[in-house]
Formats: C-alpha cells, structure tokens, sequence
C-alpha cells in the first residue's frame, strides 16, 4: 500500500515537473517571422498601411526596416517612423502566419 501511494506521488511530481517545462519552453520562444526568400516580411507590403489607409499597399525598398531579423518594407517614411517607435502595434499576429 506505502508502495503504491509512493508511485501515485513520483508520477504526479514527474508531470507536474514536465508541465512546467512545457510552459516555461512556450513563453520563452520567440515567435518567427513569415519571410520571403530574401527576408522581407508581408511580400513587401506596408503592414502600418492596413492601420492608416485601411488596405494593403506595396513598401518601397528605400523605405526598409529590419526588425526581429526581417526586413519590412513601407510606403512612406512618415509610415517606417510610425513601425520603428512602436512594432508591436503594427507588425501582424504570431509573425505573420
């Protein structure tokens, strides 16, 4: 019987154990960027043209921003600027996926 709750208590530690590192694995991952070949993220679209215009736009390569190891692309400077202070608020969910 001792036997027996003394397994019960090593299986439920082992996997609380393993769900820790689970948890811990998925907050500390970074999210990828979905990229082109040549590393531009959106297919070269202004991804601050969907929040201000309301549609996509293609960027222009002499409005480039590399940003978490993926070059985004915009249609004006004013729209980089706007990416470069605040990514996060602009850049698509779970990288673009």
């Amino acid at each position: 019987m001792i036997y027996v709750k003394q397994l019960r208590l090593t299986v439920f530690g082992l996997t609380l154990m393993l769900l820790f590192m689970m948890i811990t694995a998925c907050s500390t991952s970074k999210t990828p960027i979905n990229t082109d070949s040549q590393g531009i993220a959106l297919k070269g679209y202004d991804t601050v043209a969907y929040f201000t215009i309301g549609k996509p736009v293609k960027g222009d390569s002499q409005f480039g921003h590399t940003w978490k190891g993926a070059t985004w692309l915009f249609s004006s400077k004013e729209h980089l600027d706007l990416f470069a202070a605040s990514p996060e608020k602009y850049a698509p969910q779970y990288g673009g996926y």
